[in-house]
């Protein structure tokens, strides 16, 4: 069905019938209502008559689509387009619903526009999906109403549905590699390391310049400059980071990982950031690899750097999925032995919210911190930090705080335990993980750990 009454037309109705109940006390008012009722009908057969009239060439006197991207991007605020072109040769308002996808909850993805003769309206706004996976759009409706407004006539475009997988952060992922590669990552909160040492990685020879360490002066190189007659007699060794390490993320998807922050769960978080982190350590000339586990064994994607290998990376954690049971750390450390041979950065993203339940898992920590630089990285529960800022009222009220207190301080101490052992730690808030993944892995550049 496409015809459809407006709410000027029940105004309208409205009205005629509370005249109607006073001509009853007023009887000379029965003649002219009888004028107005009659009226009213011919201007909504008038109305619906230029709303189903034909246009010019036989086409569709109202023309919608939507356009957005192949994929979304989990976590993100994603564009979506509404294109509106009217064949009238009058004005049209419309009222257009988007059908989107049933994850997303929402049913105010209504919007009202004035759209003149041939002329073409876009409407923009935004989805930001939490969970990866098929998300199906449905139809595009649109309601055109003439200036009249007593009747308007629906148009729906797209009723096949269109099905949008959502993926990683690749909009996250683009942004810091952007960044990087203007070398402006400070405006996200990567911070700028001062290197501690010197790399030994020979890159080139360079003429010497004010400040430049005189310990790297190439002597010999600068001898025969000056004995060839060359004006820059001196010359330095010039250094570069090492690459071709390689950087593995471990992924854990047991049931720590199923908790939600701000909509997206901590495995989402770690999968956003598994992605950045990797593009980075491409971008620094390093090998990316992949292993996720659970109680089970998960995914694995070996370290490389070849052509294309973000997006295998992109496609594994795309297909990833929490699982309900405990983690079991024997598996990963056998994976590990089996197939990481060569010593490597291991970035290990779970989540302990006890010390005794990181103690049962701390002998396979150390043995995997023997053979490798291992970062355990682990999260913070936000919402208990927002409840202990909040005043406290009543004694019920200090009770809780103290014992949410002591949780917040069993972080800190997990922490602190995994030094003592030679296991670098990383507490973080969900929301600051990518940031500060970045940062530690251009710490333990500079100072030469890998």
């Amino acid at each position: 069905m496409s015809f459809f009454l407006t709410k000027r037309f029940f105004y309208l109705c409205t009205a005629l019938i509370t005249g109607f109940v006073v001509a009853f006390f007023l009887p000379w008012l029965l003649g002219p209502l009888e004028i107005l009722l009659g009226a009213a009908a011919l201007l909504t057969l008038l109305d619906a008559a230029l709303l189903y009239a034909p246009v010019s060439g036989g086409a569709t006197p109202v023309f919608g689509r939507r356009a957005l991207g192949e994929k979304l991007s989990n976590g993100d605020d994603n564009d979506v387009q509404l294109f509106i072109e009217s064949r009238y040769r009058f004005g049209i308002q419309v009222e257009v619903i988007d059908e989107i996808p049933h994850q997303f909850q929402r049913r105010d993805v209504l919007f009202k526009a004035d759209v003149q003769p041939g002329q073409t309206q876009i409407i923009k706004y935004q989805l930001r999906p939490t969970k990866r996976g098929e998300y199906e759009f449905g139809a595009l409706n649109i309601y055109a109403a003439s200036p009249l407004r007593l009747v308007r006539r629906r148009f729906r475009f797209g009723r096949e549905g269109k099905v949008v997988p959502v993926y990683p952060s690749f909009l996250q992922m683009r942004q810091y590699e952007l960044l990087a590669i203007h070398n402006r990552l400070t405006e996200v909160g990567v911070k700028r390391i001062r290197r501690v040492g010197q790399s030994m990685e020979f890159e080139q020879i360079r003429p010497y310049a004010s400040g430049d360490d005189p310990r790297t002066i190439n002597w010999k190189a600068s001898a025969r400059r000056a004995t060839g007659g060359e004006s820059d007699t001196l010359v330095v060794n010039h250094f570069q980071d090492e690459r071709a390490q390689q950087v593995y993320c471990l992924i854990d998807k047991g049931r720590v990982m199923r908790m939600p922050f701000e909509g997206l769960s901590l495995l989402d978080y770690a999968i956003n950031a598994t992605l950045v982190m990797s593009n980075i350590a491409l971008l620094k000339h390093d090998k990316a690899g992949l292993i996720t586990f659970s109680n089970k064994p998960g995914a694995t994607v070996p370290a490389e750097r070849r052509p294309g290998h973000l997006r295998t990376l992109l496609e594994v954690l795309y297909r990833q999925k929490t699982q309900y049971l405990e983690t079991d750390y024997e598996l990963l450390y056998a994976t590990v032995r089996a197939k990481i041979k060569q010593r490597s950065l291991l970035i290990l993203f779970t989540n302990f919210e006890t010390l005794q339940g990181m103690e049962r898992q701390l002998p396979y920590l150390r043995a995997l911190s023997k053979a490798h630089l291992l970062l355990v990285v682990f999260f913070e529960n936000t919402e208990l930090r927002t409840y202990l800022d909040a005043p406290a009222e009543t004694t019920t009220d200090v009770y809780n705080q103290t014992i949410a207190e002591k949780f917040q301080q069993e972080k800190r101490q997990i922490v602190l335990e995994l030094q003592r052992y030679g296991i670098q730690a990383l507490l973080t808030p969900p929301q600051a993980l990518t940031v500060n993944t970045i940062n530690k892995y251009l710490e333990f550049k500079a100072r030469g750990l890998i």
